[in-house]
């Protein structure tokens, strides 16, 4: 396992990366656009949301990630610029220039993000008046990996930054990020809006294929409400600043786990700040036939309103969680099925697993639960993390457009 150890900084803790935010209006309050530069061309994976409806600027930075490397970033919050029509996308490629003017770069070097409000025009003045105060801040000390962090927040209670240090091949690798995300979250590719930084050196096909992979095992396995974003973003930048050979053998390995340790933390860091949560939920289905069909079940749990709200009342109605899995559309045998919570059998034989009521009041209080489920047809298994629906949830929902 890589040797890594958690640092200050966020996205601007990789030599090389600097990073700006300001407040120019598009929310009531608070930071709400930032850039993120670094000083030499960086190699670029991304994923994007797998929603039909398609937000202008994953539209464009679709087509900016082929043309090859990239140098900055500009993303604001409190507008999606989603369902704004061919004006949404002329105002995202305006973004991408004037970031350009005002860092002395090619619009094509310019990654542009935004997340908000769908279907408002962005309010552009506004936000190329931001792009330029933003670019007078810029700077690698970690208050402005935390500022960078703040601005791309919508309903998120706090900034979710994270960055790591590894020893590999006898040189320093940092890596540094930020993501965004507290409702409308079940991604299908990546989530939210989620950006990473990175010293290493790293081809782009090489580099792509360690973020796909982080990304299935954190992002991709998380969902606060079943609902997928239009902006679902996830953005690795690598500048080879640490030095030019590129990472291979065990040197990319341990590249790969410290990618996915920084991935885990920044996805569990939204699940427990999903809108209205007070319980992080893992659950974990063992011994499908196929890691898809054990997946899609974890899901079906994961996503039942009625499951998550006996979770949030502490109550374990276990028969809501076999119910859910009984619904989720693959074939199963009721006599091999075993439930636990929290390390407690429930369920097995097709019959409760336990004597009395009594036994399971306390199994469902504290602040994380946790459930697996056996299916006892194969090998193969999956893991979902998701949080609890509250009160809360339906106030925010109900009041986020105003």
């Amino acid at each position: 396992m890589a040797k890594y150890r958690e640092i200050p900084g966020g996205v601007v803790a990789p030599l090389g990366f600097l990073a700006g935010a300001c407040a120019c209006g598009i929310k009531q309050e608070g930071y709400d656009l930032a850039l993120l530069l670094s000083n030499r061309p960086a190699q670029t994976a991304a994923l994007f949301t797998s929603n039909q409806m398609v937000a202008a600027p994953v539209k464009l930075n679709k087509e900016t990630v082929k043309k090859g490397p990239t140098r900055a970033l500009v993303v604001n919050s409190g507008n999606a610029n989603a369902c704004t029509g061919p004006q949404g996308y002329l105002n995202a490629m305006a973004m991408a220039e004037a970031t350009a003017r005002e860092l002395g770069l090619s619009s094509s070097e310019v990654l542009v993000a935004s997340t908000g409000i769908i279907g408002q025009p962005l309010p552009m003045e506004k936000v190329i008046a931001g792009i330029k105060e933003a670019s007078k801040k810029m700077g690698r000390d970690p208050e402005h990996g935390t500022s960078f962090a703040r601005a791309i927040m919508t309903t998120d209670t706090r900034p979710k930054e994270l960055a790591l240090k590894i020893e590999v091949e006898g040189r320093t690798i940092t890596l540094g990020g930020a993501a965004k995300g507290a409702g409308m979250i079940s991604p299908s590719m990546a989530t939210m809006l989620a950006f990473i930084t990175t010293d290493a050196t790293l081809p782009k096909k090489q580099l792509q294929e360690c973020l796909r992979n982080a990304v299935k095992r954190s992002f991709n396995q998380i969902t606060v409400d079943g609902h997928m974003s239009t902006n679902d973003t996830v953005i690795l930048q690598a500048n080879g600043a640490s030095g030019e050979s590129s990472l291979r053998g065990e040197g990319l390995i341990a590249f790969q786990e410290a990618l996915e340790h920084l991935c885990q933390k920044l996805a569990r860091a939204i699940v427990e700040d999903g809108e209205g949560a007070t319980k992080f939920v893992r659950i974990r289905v063992e011994g499908a036939k196929r890691e898809k069909e054990a997946s899609i079940i974890a899901r079906a749990i994961a996503n039942s309103p009625l499951v998550k709200t006996a979770i949030n009342g502490e109550d374990p109605n276990w028969g809501r969680i076999i119910s859910a899995a009984g619904a989720a559309g693959i074939t199963l045998d009721e006599k091999r099925l075993r439930l636990y919570i929290n390390g407690s059998r429930i369920f097995e034989g097709g019959m409760p697993a336990y004597s009395s009521s009594q036994e399971t009041q306390d199994l469902m209080r504290g602040e994380e639960v946790n459930l697996l489920l056996e299916l006892g047809l194969g090998y193969a298994d999956a893991e979902v993390w998701t949080c609890d629906l509250s009160e809360k949830y339906v106030t925010i929902n109900a009041k986020y457009h105003t």
